[in-house]
C-alpha cells in the first residue's frame, strides 16, 4: 500500500509549486515578507536548498525544521507544521486552510522602471521584491553617503565620519553570524579601506585615532575571520596581525585579547590544536583586568584546544575557567557592539560539549552537553542566534551519538546541517562535517551499516560545494 502524502505535498501540488524553483522562490518572498512585518531581519534572505525541499515534498522528514523555517511555512501556507508534515486528511475529507499569501513577482530593476505611476512601487504597494530592491538602492546610497562624508569633512576626521563609521562597523558585527558571508564580504572590504585611508591620510586628534584604530581593529578582524569561513587560513591570520596591530595602537585590553581568541580559532579548526592553546593562553594573559565576555571566549578555546590533544586535565581546568568568568562577566564596549564580537551562553554551551566530545572520556555526558547546546540555540534570541555555532553544536551530538553506537540518532542531529545552502557552507561547518564523517568511516569498519555508508555520500556532496566556490 502507498504511503499517504503528507498535507504539505498535498498542499504544494493545489498551488502547483512542486517545481523546486517555483516553491524555492515563494519560500525565499514569504521570508522577506514576514521579516519585514514582524521586524526580524533573522528571516530576511532565508532559503531553502532543493534536497531540503526534496525531503519536505517527499514525506522524508525526520526531524522538525528550524524554528524560522516553521515560521516562513506557516506563513505560506496557513497551517501549522505539525499538520503540514503529518499525513493529509482522507480524499473525501475537506482540507480547509486559508489561501495562499500574496507573494509578489520578483522584478528587476529594468522591469521596475518600466512600471506606470502608481504600479507597486508606489506608497499604495507594499510588494516585497520591490522593497528589497529599494532597500538595496537605499544600502548603496548609504555606503556612497559615507565615503562622501569622509572626503568632505576634509584632511580632517570630523565627529559624523567617525559616528558613521561607527554605526556600519556596528551593523556588520551584529550581522556576521546570521548572514552569509557573500552578502557581507564587500561591505566589509570597503568600511576597512575607509578606515586604513584615514588613518593614513586623515587629520585624526588623539581621542579620534583611538577610536578609529579600534574601528580597524574590529573589521580587520571579522575579515580575518571571513578568510578563515572561506579556508584560507593564511589569510586569515593576516587580517588578525592588522587587527592586533591596531588593537595595540588603539590601546585596547580588550581587543588585544579578542584577536588572541580570533588566532586561536582560526589555528584550531586549521589543524594545529598546540597553536590554538598557546593563543588561548596569550590571550588570557593579555585580558588582564578585562571582565566582557572576551574572557570567557579564550577560557573556552583553551578548553577546545586541550581537548583536541587529550590533555582532560586541561580542558576540564579551562572549562571550569569559563565558567568562573561568566560568573564574574560585565559587558564591555566590545560587547556592546553586539553579534561576533560578544560571547552569549548558547556558544559557551557549545564550546563546552565540543570539549567533551572531542576528550571522548565520558560519550554520556557529550551526548548531554551537545543536545544542551542545540536546545539553546533553537530557543536562542535574535542577539545569541549563530548559524555557523548551531551547526557546529548538532555536528558534536551526531558525533557523540556515533562514540555510542547510535548511528540513526547521529543522521537526525547531523540532517540540518546537510540542509544548509551553499552559501551558509563555511569552513567551520564543512570541516565539522567531515568530522562526522571520519567518525562514521571508523564505525564502519565495526558496523558496515546502510544507513551509515548513504551519510557519508551526503557529507561528501555537502562538503564538495562550499562557501567558498560563490567568492572565487
Amino acid at each position: 500500500m502507498a504511503e499517504t502524502p503528507t498535507l504539505l505535498r498535498v498542499l504544494t501540488l493545489q498551488r502547483h509549486w512542486q517545481v523546486y524553483e517555483t516553491f524555492r522562490l515563494r519560500f525565499e518572498a514569504t521570508a522577506n515578507t514576514v521579516a519585514e512585518e514582524q521586524n526580524d531581519r533573522r528571516l530576511q534572505g532565508l532559503s531553502v536548498s532543493k534536497r531540503q525541499f526534496e525531503r519536505w515534498y517527499g514525506g522524508a522528514v525526520k526531524t522538525r525544521p528550524y524554528p524560522d523555517q516553521c515560521r516562513v511555512l506557516e506563513a505560506m501556507f496557513g497551517v501549522s507544521v505539525d499538520r503540514l508534515l503529518a499525513p493529509a486528511p482522507a480524499v473525501d475529507t475537506p482540507i480547509v486552510v486559508p489561501p495562499p499569501r500574496p507573494v509578489p513577482v520578483l522584478l528587476t530593476s529594468e522591469r521596475a522602471a518600466a512600471l506606470p505611476a502608481g504600479g507597486p512601487f508606489s506608497s499604495e504597494s507594499r510588494l516585497d521584491a520591490g522593497t528589497t530592491e529599494l532597500e538595496r538602492q537605499v544600502a548603496m546610497a548609504a555606503r556612497r553617503a559615507l565615503r562622501f562624508t569622509a572626503l568632505a569633512e576634509g584632511s580632517s576626521i570630523g565627529p559624523e565620519t567617525l559616528g558613521q563609521i561607527h554605526d556600519e562597523v556596528r551593523r556588520l558585527t551584529v550581522a556576521y553570524p546570521r548572514l552569509a558571508l557573500p552578502t557581507l564580504l564587500g561591505d566589509l572590504v570597503e568600511v576597512q579601506d575607509l578606515t586604513f585611508r584615514l588613518l593614513e591620510h586623515g587629520r585624526v586628534k588623539p581621542l579620534q585615532a583611538r577610536d578609529l584604530y579600534l574601528l580597524a581593529g574590529i573589521t580587520s578582524g571579522m575579515l580575518a575571520k571571513a578568510s578563515h569561513d572561506l579556508g584560507n587560513p593564511s589569510a586569515a591570520m593576516m587580517q588578525a596581525r592588522t587587527a592586533f596591530v591596531c588593537a595595540d595602537n588603539a590601546d585596547h585590553h580588550a581587543m588585544r585579547a579578542w584577536v588572541r581568541s580570533l588566532q586561536s580559532l582560526i589555528s584550531y579548526w586549521a589543524g594545529r590544536p598546540s597553536e590554538a592553546a598557546d593563543y588561548a593562553t596569550l590571550g588570557l594573559g593579555a585580558a588582564g583586568n578585562v571582565r566582557g565576555t572576551t574572557s570567557v571566549w579564550l577560557a573556552c578555546l583553551s578548553a577546545r584546544a586541550h581537548a583536541l590533544v587529550g590533555d582532560g586535565e586541561a580542558t576540564r581546568t579551562a572549562i571550569q575557567q569559563a565558567e568562573e568568568a561568566r560568573a564574574a562577566a560585565e559587558p564591555d564596549d566590545l560587547d556592546a557592539f553586539g553579534g561576533i564580537m560578544t560571547f552569549p551562553v548558547p556558544r559557551q554551551l557549545y564550546y563546552v560539549a565540543e570539549a567533551t566530545v572531542h576528550l571522548g572520556e565520558d560519550p554520556a555526558l557529550g551526548e548531554s552537553q551537545s543536545e544542551a547546546a542545540v536546545a539553546a540555540y533553537r530557543t536562542a534570541t535574535e542577539d545569541e542566534w549563530a548559524f555557523g555555532d548551531e551547526a557546529g553544536a548538532q555536528t558534536d551530538l551526531a558525533l557523540a551519538r556515533i562514540a555510542r553506537g547510535e548511528i540513526e540518532g547521529a543522521i537526525e542531529a547531523v540532517q540540518p546541517v546537510l540542509d544548509l545552502p551553499i552559501e551558509q557552507r563555511n569552513f567551520g561547518i564543512t570541516s565539522s562535517a567531515q568530522r562526522v564523517h571520519a567518525a562514521l568511516q571508523a564505525e564502519g569498519r565495526r558496523n558496515r551499516g546502510a544507513a551509515a555508508a548513504g551519510l557519508r555520500e551526503e557529507i561528501e556532496a555537502f562538503t564538495a560545494t562550499p562557501t567558498s566556490v560563490l567568492v572565487r
